[in-house]
């Protein structure tokens, strides 16, 4: 279905968003955030560039690593 699929593409993109500007809020690189969450820094890269579709848990991870709820990653910034 087009429609799911460009309502994830979207949600994917403002996840994107918002974890790179609040990783970059608060000075961490990739790597910093990667080492936080237990995750790669290429996995973080590739959450960063849409690639990846995120399971919930990994969503949990960088969330706590960056000290917001997760459904702050989730909505637009406005």
């Amino acid at each position: 279905n087009s429609q799911q699929s460009s309502g994830e593409d979207e949600l994917r993109s403002i996840l994107a968003q918002n974890v790179r500007r609040i990783r970059r809020e608060q000075s961490l690189s990739q790597e910093d955030l990667a080492f936080r969450c237990d995750l790669d820094r290429t996995y973080i890269s590739a959450v960063e560039r849409c690639i990846w579709n995120v399971s919930l848990g990994n969503i949990g991870k960088i969330a706590v690593a960056l000290e917001v709820e997760p459904w702050q990653l989730l909505v637009p910034e406005k």
